[in-house]
């Protein structure tokens, strides 16, 4: 195997969750040996603990940094504390530990909640420190946001490589469909299921439906990890993104078409619609890596529908 991860072992935090999985099966598909990827379980190691994190760092050649404490805008509403706390300390430990442990790359993977709340779309990472996060998830964004600056500080000082990718808002098979802490494609999904199952009259919708997303098939956004952490080691942040946006109204109209749900929308103005526009200007990674998102919104979408039917209601 001639290949940039050839007997290198490789630790991959949060490798058992929805974006792991697919980061996983990636590296196997490369030829890595499934002895040499190492993932750390939540359960055994807290990795907000420095000395479990000195343990699961030793002799790793290679850290992808995929572990995070994630949720909607009501989870990020109600555990402000946590997000930040949590996702800050796991992350500086682990680029910390990596460095003193002579990790030959670390790669960390932030947030599109990095960006200020009022980006000029496509949102680029120069843009990155133009404002303030949107305020519902800012501590979660913060707290991602400030692997950046240590990455960056670790490779000035220690000549560290580090890495810093910002993908957005991720989708597909296997993602969390729970209700209290599940991401907005996951939420409809099971909510006009449910509607459509129960025979409701209506759905009701958080916010006005004017704010709009991008979305990246989970797939595509393993794929692109992979390649940035063959090709790429440099210092700048990197978007992650298929490079389009569509609106919370237009996404909740089509997964209600696709799953043959025929009630009323109705839309909760009482309930905040986060960040008014999100869309990546992803011509850097392009450039950087030859990554591009091949999977079609409208693919990726069917496909996690027609998954959610087999898991959850078959």
């Amino acid at each position: 195997m001639r290949s940039y991860f050839k007997n290198k072992r490789i630790l991959v935090t949060g490798g058992m969750g929805f974006l792991g999985t697919n980061v996983v099966n990636k590296l196997l598909q490369k030829g890595v040996n499934r002895d040499n990827i190492i993932i750390p379980r939540s359960s055994d190691y807290d990795l907000r603990n420095a000395t479990n994190v000195k343990k699961v760092v030793k002799n790793i050649d290679v850290i992808i940094h995929l572990a995070a404490k994630v949720g909607g805008i009501g989870f990020n509403k109600e555990h402000p504390a946590e997000m930040f706390y949590d996702n800050l300390i796991m992350g500086i430990e682990l680029m910390h530990q990596a460095y003193l442990a002579h990790v030959q790359k670390f790669v960390a993977v932030g947030t599109i909640c990095c960006y200020p709340k009022y980006t000029k779309v496509p949102f680029k990472e120069e843009n990155l420190w133009d404002g303030y996060p949107e305020e519902t998830n800012a501590p979660y964004g913060l707290a991602k946001k400030m692997l950046l600056v240590q990455s960056q500080a670790y490779r000035q000082q220690y000549g560290f490589n580090a890495i810093f990718l910002l993908p957005v808002n991720l989708y597909g098979c296997g993602d969390n469909f729970n209700p209290d802490s599940s991401h907005v494609i996951p939420a409809l999904v099971k909510k006009f299921f449910d509607a459509k199952t129960k025979g409701l009259a209506k759905v009701d919708v958080w916010g006005t439906g004017r704010a709009t997303r991008e979305f990246l098939y989970v797939e595509d956004a393993a794929k692109a990890i992979i390649m940035a952490t063959e090709k790429y080691n440099k210092p700048a942040p990197i978007n992650i993104g298929a490079g389009f946006e569509i609106s919370i109204k237009e996404l909740a109209y089509t997964i209600a078409k696709i799953i043959g749900y025929k009630g009323k929308i109705v839309w909760d103005t009482t309930k905040p619609d986060g960040q008014p526009r999100r869309m990546l200007d992803t011509a850097k990674a392009q450039k950087e890596f030859g990554f591009k998102a091949t999977t079609s919104f409208a693919e990726g979408l069917r496909k996690t529908i027609t998954y959610y039917e087999k898991e959850f209601i078959s």
